[in-house]
């Protein structure tokens, strides 16, 4: 059956319409504007950072701290190093001329977009919903903010906080679901970015496409851990174990699942698991709080479907919506926990012959957002990343590069497309405008038609 269109109601026409009319007024692309809104989120998390991490473990179970960790934090660090730099950021760009254009000046300027409109997944449902705002309102733009229904309490905190930091008449924010979403997006919008699942992410190009609004897409995908005969085995499991386990490894950049070559990879095994007890070992249960019933028959599907060796976890509560920390070992390359984002507090480990067996491996797959090589020899290091496509890269750990502003983030193919973060989220929401600048004279009559026989020879040499 065909899937259902869906417009925009009245309700989006005069959101967007109102928006509009603000930015006609020019005063979200002044600095001191910019500035104020990236003060405004600094702020708000600070003074709100209690309000934020109930509301983040009412949606996901996620202790105080790791909220504190994952979203606030990270939420501010981008706020800071935006406001920081912004004003060398909006600095036209000159550029050097050809003969045949002189004399005039060029330049590259970055103009707002407009009204940007950001999708919000349940995850990191602050900061993957504030992050992209950083960039939105640092580029002069007005926003809607479409936090992900999945996450009620945090949503609702959005709707309520955001008007109170930032400027109500230029950022909004919009509850609801997946309609919603796509009501949003017929109405138009100047830039959308979404950050969720690529099935969703498919959906949300395709409801972009009528209205031509360009889309950054941050997804997913199965990002890989290589750990070389060579690595320091210690701090690959640390790490590992360690991104894992955040969030219930309700993670897009989490280990989605290991190749170990096979001399180290028993031993690797014994100290991810050594090190789960012991990260796990405050807690009252060893179990982790899944999202929401779904997910969770998802995940118990994956394990009870495997023809590898469960050597740690594998019990779950569904009344709690729980589930243990569980490793698979040697699992068969076309069963499910392999070609499924697995998403969850699962991790498949599979003993390789060679580093070049792992890279076949790797790229015999979508290309993942984000790969991690654990290995003591830089050059090992870059021919695996050289060999291998990915979204982002990291070099003995696990997911930090997301936590870097200097960085761009990002996917490639179905993990995602194009980036932001730090001044690639800048660019991304502005258009880079083009801007030459000629004088009226001199203005040699010998360039324009009908064109004399010198004229012509003098064209060809000078353009």
């Amino acid at each position: 059956m065909a899937e259902r269109m869906i417009g925009p109601t009245e309700q989006d026409i005069a959101l967007v319409t109102a928006l509009s009319e603000v930015f006609a007024t020019g005063r979200t692309r002044d600095l001191s504007w910019r500035i104020e809104q990236l003060r405004g989120i600094e702020r708000l998390c600070d003074e709100c950072e209690q309000q934020i991490v109930e509301a983040l473990t009412a949606d996901l179970g996620r202790p105080a701290f790791d909220g504190w960790l994952a979203d606030i934090a990270s939420t501010k660090a981008e706020a800071t190093y935006a406001r920081k730099h912004l004003k060398k950021w909006m600095r036209q760009r000159p550029v050097r001329l050809p003969l045949s254009q002189l004399p005039a000046r060029g330049w590259v300027q970055y103009d707002p977009l407009g009204v940007v409109l950001v999708i919000g997944p349940w995850n990191y449902p602050f900061y993957l919903s504030v992050g992209p705002l950083v960039a939105a309102v640092a580029a002069g733009n007005c926003a809607v903010v479409k936090p992900s229904e999945l996450a009620p309490t945090t949503s609702e905190l959005l709707a309520r906080l955001l008007p109170q930091y930032l400027d109500p008449e230029a950022i909004r924010v919009v509850k609801g679901d997946g309609d919603t979403t796509q009501a949003l997006l017929a109405q138009g919008f100047d830039h959308a970015l979404f950050t969720g699942g690529t099935e969703v992410g498919k959906k949300i190009m395709a409801g972009a496409a009528p209205t031509l609004t360009p889309v950054t897409l941050e997804l997913g995908g199965k990002s890989p851990v290589i750990v070389t005969a060579d690595a320091d085995i210690d701090v690959a499991a640390r790490r590992i174990a360690w991104v894992k386990l955040l969030n219930s490894g309700q993670t897009c950049i989490a280990p989605d699942y290991v190749l170990a070559e096979r001399p180290i990879a028993d031993e690797l095994v014994a100290k991810i698991i050594e090190n789960v007890d012991r990260f796990r070992s405050a807690e009252v249960t060893k179990a982790q709080r899944i999202i929401n019933d779904r997910q969770f028959d998802r995940l118990t599907g994956l394990i009870g479907s495997t023809t590898g060796t469960v050597v740690m976890g594998g019990g779950a509560d569904r009344a709690a919506l729980r589930m243990e920390p569980t490793i698979i070992v040697d699992p068969a390359a076309d069963e499910p926990v392999m070609t499924e984002e697995i998403f969850g507090p699962i991790l498949p480990v599979v003993r390789v012959g060679s580093v070049d067996a792992a890279v076949r491996y790797v790229n015999g797959k979508p290309k993942p957002l984000a790969l991690y090589v654990f290995t003591e020899s830089t050059s090992l290091a870059r021919c695996i990343i050289d060999a291998i496509p990915s979204g982002g890269a990291v070099v003995n750990h696990i997911a930090m590069h997301v936590m870097v502003p200097q960085l761009p983030f990002g996917g490639v193919g179905p993990s995602g497309m194009g980036a932001y973060h730090g001044r690639w989220g800048f660019e991304a929401m502005s258009h880079r405008r083009a801007v030459l600048a000629k004088r009226s004279n001199p203005d040699p009559k010998l360039f324009y038609p009908p064109y004399t026989r010198l004229a012509r020879k003098i064209m060809r040499k000078v353009f």
